[in-house]
């Protein structure tokens, strides 16, 4: 008896260590398995689907783990290795020092359009053998800088050539002084010069304004009939003088939300261009149509055209695509830009059709906005009756 129950407590204690070895090497190859292949915790995957910067998990050998919904652009597929290989340095650098690394990095992003981006870009270790990147674009915000640069450095040259030429002809007029006929040449010159100065600066300004303010003021319903108007008579003269012919023409009372005054600029400068750029005893024609919940006005001319290549930049500001021709006209090279802006900031665009030879035509689209009631209506037509049409201009098809 006391040897069968000896024996049964050796079999007891044998199949103890026996299911405590087993436990144990379940216990290993589990442990094994969650370090060969770890699993990422749930919490960090929820917040990978919140962050507003692109985020990527990856495992010690550089596969993605787990990429957040605005890490797209980075071309970040989960089960595929991370492509960029300077955001894999900075993963070997925070997985060997075990520590947070951050760096200005420039990086080739997309699959199918790969282009270039300059990132901020941090990478820390999390848990067992995970690494998080953080990417973070500041493409735009350094073309933004670059843009500030390039106006800075281009407004203080533009301002250079008739700031030294005044400066330049003030000293003629008083080495002239005995020469009334000098004097008078001089003088004229040196007032053309202050003009384009003025003009210059005006649009610098203008400019400045438009890009600068958070809206526009003056906001209203403004009809296109009044501003169409008011842009032709201000250069009916001009187009006189180059003998042109100043078309209006296209369906009439339109209206769009905005700033009167800006809308008036906008496409009085593209007149202003047509007439520059066109060559006498021929058309300019200025449009007017609603297309698809849109106002076209439509700036048509029979000029000298545009290259292909120049169409590209011709909204840049201070970008002239003939520099002689605009130098003669007194162009700054801001006319353009400050339309372009004056219509985004309506919530429109300015498209260009040009060929070389033949013209060009700048069509600025605005939302289309309903009529007025008639009351407010009637007392702005009282103010318009009696108005006689600018001498040089012509009612037509444009």
């Amino acid at each position: 008896m006391p040897e069968a129950l000896l024996a049964l407590l050796v079999g007891v204690m044998i199949g103890v260590g026996g299911t405590v070895v087993v436990v144990l090497a379940l216990r290993a190859r589990a442990r094994a398995e969650e370090e060969a292949s770890p699993r990422l915790p749930s919490a960090i995957a929820a917040v990978l689907d919140v962050l507003d910067d692109a985020a990527i998990v990856t495992d010690g050998s550089g596969l993605v783990i787990a990429a957040s919904p605005s890490s797209t652009w980075l071309g970040a597929t989960p089960g595929e290795a991370l492509e960029q290989e300077e955001l894999r340095g900075l993963m070997k650098e925070a997985r060997q020092t075990g520590q947070s690394e951050s760096q200005t990095l420039r990086i080739l992003a997309g699959r199918i359009a790969r282009e270039q981006r300059l990132v901020v870009a941090r990478a820390a270790q999390i848990g067992r053998g995970f690494i998080l990147i953080t990417v973070r674009d500041i493409s735009e915000q350094e073309r933004l800088q670059q843009m500030r640069q390039d106006f800075i450095q281009n407004t203080s040259h533009e301002l250079k050539t008739p700031v030294g030429a005044i400066g330049l002809l003030a000293e003629a007029i008083e080495m002239a002084a005995d020469d009334p006929a000098q004097v008078r040449d001089f003088s004229e010159r040196m007032s053309a010069e202050a003009e384009r100065l003025g003009q210059l600066t005006a649009r610098i300004m203008n400019l400045s304004r438009l890009q600068a303010a958070d809206e526009l003021v003056d906001m209203g319903r403004v009809a296109i009939d009044e501003v169409v108007q008011a842009a032709v008579d201000a250069h009916a003269v001009t187009a006189e003088a180059a003998e042109l012919d100043l078309v209006t023409g296209g369906e009439k009372s339109l209206y769009v939300e905005g700033d009167r005054r800006v809308l008036i600029e906008a496409v009085g400068n593209l007149v202003s261009n047509a007439i520059a750029y066109s060559p006498p005893g021929s058309r300019v024609g200025v449009g007017v149509r609603s297309a698809d919940g849109a106002v076209e006005v439509a700036v048509s001319d029979q000029g000298i055209g545009i290259a292909e290549a120049d169409q590209k930049r011709i909204f840049e500001r201070f970008y002239r695509a003939d520099q002689a021709r605009s130098r003669r006209t007194g162009g700054t090279g801001l006319g353009l830009s400050i339309v372009k802006h004056a219509i985004q900031r309506h919530g429109g665009e300015v498209r260009l059709w040009s060929r070389e030879g033949q013209g060009s035509t700048f069509t600025i689209r605005l939302p289309l906005a309903d009529a007025p009631d008639r009351a407010t209506e009637g007392k702005r037509g009282k103010k318009r009756a009696g108005k006689k049409p600018a001498h040089g201009k012509k009612e037509g098809t444009a």
